[in-house]
C-alpha cells in the first residue's frame, strides 16, 4: 500500500470511497455537536466525542488543562467502538478544517503508530460543496476486536519541561492561538489572559489559504522551516489552549515531511492555573 499524505481533498475522498473501505469519522466540537450530527453529516460518517472519547477530563484544569489526553484504555475502547482496527483506512472532518479536533484525532492516531489515518481539507463545508453526499442516517459499527495500544509515541511535553524551555534559547516554544488571545487582549476561555513567556505567536489559521484549505506541503515547508531555523524536533514546543488546535499545526508539519515537534497537550489552560509566569 502506498504511504497515504496526511491530508486528503474532498475530490479524492468522493473518488476512492466508491471502492475503498473507509472508516469516515466526524470530529466536529461544539455545544450541538451529536445533534447537528444526527441531523446532517457526510454520509456514512460516525461521530466521535472530543470531551468524553479524545479527551479525560479533570475536575480541576489546573491538572493537564482542558483537554487531557485519554487514558490508553480508554483511547482502545473509543477505537473498538468506532471499529478501528490496525489496517482501517479513517478519514476525519469536522466543521473548522481540522481545528476543532479533526487534527487531534489524527494526532492521536498517528501516536499510537496508525498508517492510514487522513484529514479531509476544507473539511464538512468543503465537501457539501463538492457534492459529496450528506446524510442523517446512523451507520452501524463493525466491531470485531481491541486495537492493539502500547503508548503515545509522538513526543509529549510537560508543565514543567515547558517552564524550563521558556528559559533555554535552544528552546522554540510556539503559541498557535489567535493573536488577541496570545497578546493577552482577550480571553474567551480561561481564566487569565496572555502567553508564555519566550512563547512566539504562530496562529493555526496561517496553515491555511485564503479559501480555507490547508496550504501546499511545498508552501507549509518553507514557512516551518524558516520559523524553526534549523531547531531540531526535540527542541520545539507547540501548544494552543487546551491541546487540541495545536494539533492543526502539528499535521501541517506532518505534510511538510518535517519532523514531529513536541506537543505540550496541557497548553495555556494548564500553565495559566499553576502560578506561572504570563507574559501581556
Amino acid at each position: 500500500m502506498k504511504t497515504l499524505t496526511s491530508i486528503i481533498q474532498a475530490s479524492e475522498l468522493l473518488d476512492i470511497i466508491q471502492h475503498e473501505k473507509i472508516i469516515l469519522i466526524d470530529a466536529t466540537n461544539s455545544p450541538n455537536a451529536k445533534e447537528n450530527y444526527k441531523d446532517k453529516h457526510l454520509k456514512g460518517a460516525l461521530f466521535v466525542d472530543l470531551n468524553s472519547q479524545l479527551a479525560e477530563i479533570k475536575s480541576d484544569f489546573a491538572m493537564g488543562g482542558r483537554h487531557p489526553l485519554p487514558s490508553i484504555q480508554l483511547f482502545q475502547k473509543t477505537l473498538f467502538d468506532l471499529g478501528i482496527q490496525k489496517n482501517s483506512h479513517v478519514v476525519i472532518y469536522d466543521n473548522f478544517n481540522g481545528a476543532n479536533a479533526a487534527s487531534r484525532f489524527w494526532w492521536m492516531l498517528k501516536s499510537i503508530g496508525h498508517e492510514n489515518v487522513q484529514v479531509l481539507n476544507g473539511g464538512f463545508q468543503h465537501a457539501e460543496k463538492m457534492g459529496f453526499p450528506i446524510s442523517n442516517e446512523i451507520k452501524n459499527v463493525d466491531n470485531k476486536e481491541p486495537y492493539p495500544i502500547e503508548k503515545w509515541n509522538f513526543p509529549l511535553v510537560e508543565i514543567n519541561e515547558v517552564e524550563r524551555a521558556t528559559k533555554d534559547d535552544n528552546f522554540l516554544i510556539i503559541d498557535v492561538r489567535e493573536k488577541n488571545r496570545y497578546d493577552g487582549k482577550i480571553e474567551p476561555i480561561d481564566l487569565k489572559a496572555g502567553h508564555i513567556p519566550n512563547a512566539i505567536n504562530v496562529p493555526f489559521t496561517t496553515n491555511l489559504n485564503s479559501n480555507g484549505l490547508f496550504l501546499s506541503p511545498n508552501e507549509l515547508r518553507m514557512k516551518y522551516q524558516e520559523i524553526f531555523q534549523d531547531r531540531k524536533a526535540e527542541n520545539i514546543i507547540i501548544h494552543c489552549g487546551s491541546g487540541v488546535t495545536a494539533c492543526h499545526s502539528l499535521l501541517a508539519i506532518a505534510s511538510a515531511g518535517i519532523d514531529m515537534p513536541n506537543l505540550y497537550v496541557g497548553s495555556w489552560s494548564e500553565w495559566s492555573r499553576n502560578e506561572k509566569e504570563i507574559i501581556n
